[in-house]
Formats: C-alpha cells, structure tokens, sequence
C-alpha cells in the first residue's frame, strides 16, 4: 500500500544539500565508474572486487586514517554505498545518512518514524540501493521508502504487509527488489517483492515457500499451506543482465526442526532434495514478473536451522574440479569447458557451484573441513540431488546431536577476484551441540586444532583447491573486499582490520579499531585518491560468536562508528 508522506512521517535534518547531484541511470548500474560504490557488493554479480589500484601490496603498509566518524548505539550491519564524492550508510535507530566521503561530514540525515523506537535501534537492514535521484531503503517496519538523494527527504513510502525488513534491496530496471522476514511465522509474510522505483507501487511478489498452485510437487507433507516459512532475511539478491535472471538465497524452514514443523513427524518429508521448498535454495526469478525460472535446494528438510540465503555470486570459469578437493561434481561436464556460474557458501558450509542459465549442478564440497558430523553425505553428481546425513537427524524428541557447520559464515559477504579466480571467504572451523527444541551450544569439530579456529579461506574456482589463511581464534564479522592492487581486505571482532595479499593470504598491514568490524568494507575514490572504508559496532551475532569460537576475548561492545583509510599525501 502506498502512502502518501505527511510531515509526521520523517525526521530529516538538512545538514546541507547534495551539490551537482548526477542520477544513477541503469546503464551506470551495469558498468559502474570504479571511483564510485553503488551497491553492497559493488556490481550486479556481488563479486565485490574493484578495479581500483592505487592501494597495492607494495604500498599497503603505509596506510593511513584518513577520517571516522561516531554513530549512534544500536546494531550495525550495513554496507555503504558512495556517489560522487558522497558516502549513504544506515545508521543505528532507523535512519541514513549523507556523507562527505572525504572527510566525513554531514550532508543530510533521513530519520524514519517508528511506532516503536526500540524497533529502529535492533534494525538489521544489510544495506540501501540507489537509481535516478533516490535512495532506496527497506525500514525495520516493513515499510520500503524512496529518499531523496540530494535532500533526504523522503518521496514515497510503501507497506510491504507485515513483512520484516532485516535484508536490504537492488534495483534491476527501474524495479525496487528486496526480501524479508517471515513475521508471524506466516507464508503470507514470506516472499521477494518489486517495488516501481519512481513511485513505490508494488509491481509482483513471489512467496518463497510452496503453496496452492505451485508447479512442483508438494515436498511439505501435507503442512498448512499458511504456516510454510523460509524467509530471504539475509543478503539481497544478484543478477545477470545478459540471462535476464535474478539470483536469490532462501534461508532455513521454520520452526528449525523437522518434528516442529511437521507434527512430531521427523520422517513426514524427505530427506533428500526436494524438500519444504524452497527453504535452502537457489531461485532463479524472472525480474520482469517475479516468475520462478530454476531452483536449486541445497540443504533439503533442514533439522538445525543452518541458512544458505546469502550472495550468489556470478562469473565465468572453467569446469575442472580436482578430485582431490571436491567431494561431489558433475561427472558428464566436459572438463576445461567454460561455464557461467553462480556460487554460494551456505552458513552450515559447504561450497556449491551452479551453471547460472540452468541450475545445472557442476560441483560441491564440505567447507570449511570435511567431517562426518557433515549435514550432508551425498550429492548425485548427475542430478545434483542432495541427501541429508541421516546420522544427524532428530528422530526423538530432546535427541541430542553434534552437527558441523554452524554460522562458519553468515551475512557479511565474500568475494571474487577475477584476477586469480577465486573466491574469498571468512570462516569459523565451529559445530553445534544441538537439542531437538531445546539448547544449542557450541562445540568443537572433533580434530579441529583450538588455536585455529577461524581465517579467511582462498578458493579455486576451478579445481575447488582451498588455502586457509589463519587468523586464529577470533572469528570475522566484517565483508571482504579484493582490489586490483593485489589485496583483499577483512576484519574482525577483536577490533583488527588486515590486508593480506591475494595470492599467499600474507598480512600486509594490520590496525585495531575502536570496536569489532561489522560487515561493510568498500573501497572508493575521489579527485584521484583511493579510500577504503570499514565499519565497527554491534552486530546481532556479535556476542553470541564470541561466546561460540574465543569465549575468553572481551569484544568492546557499542564504539559504532565509521573509518576511512588512505595513503598519505605525496
């Protein structure tokens, strides 16, 4: 439903305006100018690699803050997007703001009434998009809202029922297109909607639970249609331009087990793919019309709650998985055959490569270790179909198991650098003690070395080859950036921001920060200078994965803030 703003509606405090003000067109979407930062990952593809390269290995080490700016309390999980010289950022309770991506100073701040202002300092919204002269941001309170990119004032504003908003959007052809939560524990609340960026009508949805209708056969035993729930809480989608395809992650079933939500019943479905689709898979819409062209279930009748609703992420690579580190992979593609993919790595592990026109599967490995306390023990090579480790399974009530991954990673995004074709990707080497309906505690991998728990893994996209770069016991919060200066940048929750170097995962310079790292690393430049920009504060796993992997760390909670790095003046 669209609103139509009232001056009760927003808070904004004009600061000043943003002067000379360019709209971002779609064409300037598909092919950024690499000075500027206008989505969470950079481009369409989520590669989150920049072209910049005036930050190199060589001179790394003499990087220097340039300026930080302090936010409010509340949760911090955004990534920023940059403009022109001009930084937009969520900040805690609900609002966003224009920066001087120089310097740091206030250009405008858009404050978003709540009717309950506690809901704004919890807010989880990953990040905002921007197309024309407009921000565009999915609030806490369901609403979606177009700000006004030189003012902050707001344009349009429009409920998206009583879905929950902790994900973020992109805009494809003038089309607004985020997720959400499941609030209520209802399938009416589960779906990707698009939204007209210039006006804010809704333009489709599509549920991301089966219902009445679907095409496939239903994989829900029998459940009630309304409470099927899978929600896209976590990274907003990518899409390929050429394929006229938008990728989008499904997170886990709710209730979290089996017998929940399926009365009591472990064995009411599957458990092989499919099963309670589309929960744990890969959708491939049709952006157009919201139409499902694919899908690809990864994790089928999930018992543990383990999401894999993060980026897909997209590039061309060649088909030559070693068996020596690829458990699983397509026996009938021919080798070194060039293929456009999409890959993802779930939040229980594991890593998977899809042929993106078809949902194809190519091939798969347990990550960040395999174990037999793996939640998956088989994948057809063939027909991708995915069965369960069946060992792991809750098949009594309060049953107790050990199951591995949980959260090795989770919604700060990896990347990809085409100059060594390899995927980037932070990690914790962690389990779960896990009680059907009751506790979950964490445990450790049996063989897992204690004082190596966490790192940032380097891995082929070709041959699946996987170097782990350890960073001991403290486990990262913090996005992941590679440049082509050679570089990929990551932080952490005890306060550390590194650069290592892209080929041998060596640290090539190192700051503590002011509080942990959470999500939000880009890089970006101005009147020829290269600035890369992190953020620090309370993310809403912050705690609970310190507690997880290094219990003994004290992270400073709160010290949200902002801080830019540069090389010093010549």
């Amino acid at each position: 439903m669209k609103t139509l703003l009232l001056a009760v509606s927003f808070m904004v405090g004009i600061a000043a305006q943003v002067q000379n003000y360019k709209p971002v067109t779609q064409e300037e979407l598909l092919n950024p100018n690499p000075n500027d930062w206008l989505m969470y990952s950079r481009t369409y593809d989520a590669q989150r690699y920049s072209p910049l390269k005036q930050i190199t290995r060589q001179n790394v080490a003499q990087l220097a803050l340039a300026w930080t700016r302090g936010l409010p309390a509340g949760t911090s999980e955004s990534v920023p997007l940059v403009r022109d010289g001009v930084m937009y950022v969520i900040s805690p309770g609900a609002s966003v703001l224009a920066l001087n991506a120089t310097n740091g100073d206030l250009l405008w701040e858009y404050k978003h009434k709540l009717a309950n202002p506690g809901q704004g300092t919890g807010a989880r919204t990953k990040t905002i998009a921007i197309y024309q002269d407009m921000i565009l941001y999915t609030a806490p309170d369901s609403n979606v809202v177009g700000i006004d990119a030189r003012t902050g004032e707001p344009r349009w504003q429009t409920k998206a029922d009583q879905r929950g908003h902790t994900s973020g959007a992109i805009v494809v052809d003038g089309k607004v297109i985020s997720g959400g939560t499941c609030t209520g524990g209802l399938r009416a609340n589960c779906y990707i909607a698009a939204h007209d960026a210039v006006t804010g009508k809704e333009l489709w949805k599509f549920y991301t639970t089966q219902g009445d209708g679907d095409p496939n056969p239903d994989t829900w035993g029998g459940a009630p249609v309304e409470k099927r729930t899978a929600s896209t809480w976590g990274l907003p989608g990518t899409y390929d331009p050429i394929k006229k395809l938008l990728y989008w992650g499904v997170a886990n079933p709710t209730p979290n087990s089996r017998m929940a939500r399926h009365g009591g019943k472990w064995d009411a479905i599957p458990t092989s793919s499919p099963s309670d689709l589309y929960s744990n898979s890969t959708l491939a819409l049709d952006p157009a019309t919201g139409k499902l062209v694919w899908y690809y279930q990864h994790l089928p009748g999930d018992d543990w709650d383990e999401d894999y609703t993060h980026e897909r992420t997209l590039f061309r690579t060649a088909y030559n998985p070693d068996p020596k580190y690829v458990k699983w992979f397509n026996p009938e593609v021919k080798r070194g055959e060039q293929r456009d993919v999409a890959v993802m790595v779930g939040e229980g592990g594991g890593v998977f490569e899809l042929d993106r026109s078809n949902g194809q599967f190519l091939w798969a490995t347990p990550f960040p270790y395999d174990t037999p306390e793996f939640l998956i023990s088989k994948i057809d090579g063939k027909t991708g179909k995915v069965y369960l480790n069946e060992s792991l399974i809750f098949k009594q009530p309060k049953e107790e198991k050990l199951i591995c991954y949980f959260n090795t990673r989770s919604y700060w995004p990896t990347a990809y650098s085409p100059e060594t074709n390899s995927l980037y990707v932070p990690f914790t080497d962690t389990c779960l003690d896990n009680v059907e309906g009751g506790k979950r505690a964490n445990a450790t991998r049996p063989g897992a070395d204690p004082n190596n728990l966490t790192g940032v893994a380097k891995i082929s996209m070709s041959t699946g080859e996987i170097q782990r770069w350890s960073t001991g016991r403290t486990p990262s919060n913090g996005a992941v950036l590679a440049t082509a200066g050679g570089l990929v940048f990551n932080g952490d929750l005890n306060r550390r921001f590194r650069a290592f170097d892209a080929d041998n995962g060596k640290v090539l310079w190192e700051t503590v920060l002011g509080g942990s790292v959470s999500v939000s690393t880009i890089t970006y430049g101005v009147n020829g200078k290269q600035y890369v920009a992190v953020m620090t504060g309370d993310g809403a796993l912050t705690q609970g994965l310190i507690r997880q992997v290094a219990p003994e760390l004290r992270p400073v909670a709160g010290a949200n803030a902002i801080y830019v790095f540069a090389l010093p003046a010549r």
